[in-house]
């Protein structure tokens, strides 16, 4: 617990003196205090646009998972759809938001939030579908040839054998997708749209020569992106404590 915090408060501690000894203008590197100083200035601003970037990842965050765990237990049941759905959603993963946002943002309303849901889903996706799919079919043997043995149905199968097996694999993909969830909400609010969220008010502050609160607006944007990484961390230990009993053991 303490080498995080004492590391990073060494950082922040050189970055300061860095900034003095050297003079450096806010363009160049603003100081650790005025960005702190216009963190506590700004407060209810920097917490009312967090929450709505941080809104945005969400929904799109339960959205590309919903869709890569039901994708991928289609592609485990069924060998059609398995041939096809890996190399789509391949391909999803290559997709460049920096070159679809812009596309979406033109397909919907100026002021709707789903071109920036949508993009969230497309980078949550993958993660979400690889890891659930390896968990649903990296199953034991031996634990598949004993429900064979019991005539189990592939549906009973799948409750009792695959799903806990697919857990740890899930929440593994997770861990990845929380805070690239965020990262994508971002990007896809710096390319126009609702002028509410952190990535837009990152790039009019810095427009407007305000490196201080565009800083200000970064450091909010990492807090949301390890609450998310926090929360996922906690729901996992909730959900699966036998997978981190296995691997202490």
């Amino acid at each position: 617990m303490w080498p995080p915090i004492l590391l990073a408060a060494l950082f922040l501690l050189a970055w300061q003196a860095l900034v003095v000894i050297q003079d450096l203008k806010p363009y160049l590197l603003p100081a650790p205090s005025l960005i702190f100083t216009t963190f506590i200035t700004n407060l209810s601003l920097m917490l009312e646009t967090g929450l709505y970037t941080a809104t945005t990842a969400v929904l799109g965050l339960l959205l590309g998972t919903v869709l890569g765990i039901v994708l991928a237990m289609v592609a485990q049941r069924f060998f059609v759809f398995r041939n096809l759905m890996i190399p789509v959603a391949a391909g999803i993963a290559a997709v460049p938001i920096v070159a679809l946002t812009p596309i979406l943002n033109n397909m919907f309303d100026i002021t709707s939030r789903t071109p920036r849901v949508l993009i969230t889903a497309i980078v949550v996706f993958f993660p979400i579908f690889v890891n659930v799919y390896r968990g649903l079919t990296e199953v034991p043997n031996v634990q598949l040839e004993l429900m064979r043995s019991l005539s189990a149905t592939p549906r009973t199968v799948t409750r009792v054998l695959r799903i806990p097996n697919a857990l740890p694999f899930f929440f593994t993909g997770l861990k990845v997708a929380a805070p690239l969830a965020v990262i994508a909400a971002l990007v896809a609010e710096y390319f126009g749209g609702p002028q509410e969220g952190l990535g837009s008010k990152i790039a009019s502050s810095a427009a407007n020569t305000a490196y201080g609160r565009a800083w200000a607006y970064v450091v909010v944007a990492i807090i949301v992106g390890l609450a998310f990484y926090l929360i996922t961390l906690l729901l996992e230990r909730v959900t699966t404590p036998w997978a981190g009993r296995s691997r202490s053991a």
